[in-house]
């Protein structure tokens, strides 16, 4: 079993960055696909980004894709995205989750959620 803890969430300009973490509990977390969701209100969770195993191999949403990077540090049980040139579409509730297989994308295959980190674009 996982734990998930997401953080480093808040308020930022249009044009600013931020960099999201999830700390992971237990000693198989490298065993672990791992992605990114984020769901705005009255919206579905929605896919940003998704990591693999060995962190050799990233998939992004194309809505992120270029301004987001995904990266994880097996090593200190941490998952990382970094968001750049944030827009106030970007705002949104952002979870991390772990997924043991699956499809890359539909959030109903991952396994493991943590509860979430607000992150707020002001325009």
């Amino acid at each position: 079993q996982v734990q998930l803890v997401e953080s480093g969430g808040g308020l930022v300009q249009a044009g600013g960055s931020l960099r999201l973490s999830c700390a992971a509990s237990g000693r198989t977390f490298s065993r672990y696909a791992m992605g990114w969701f984020r769901q705005a209100p009255g919206k579905e969770r929605e896919f940003v980004a998704r990591i693999s195993p060995g962190g050799t191999s990233t998939y992004y949403s194309d809505s992120v894709k270029g301004r987001f990077t995904i990266s994880r540090d097996n090593g200190k049980n941490t998952l990382y995205l970094q968001m750049n040139s944030l827009k106030a579409e970007d705002t949104a509730v952002y979870y991390c989750a772990a997924q043991s297989e699956g499809y890359v994308s539909d959030y109903r295959t991952y396994d493991y959620w943590g509860q979430g980190t607000q992150v707020t674009v002001s325009s």
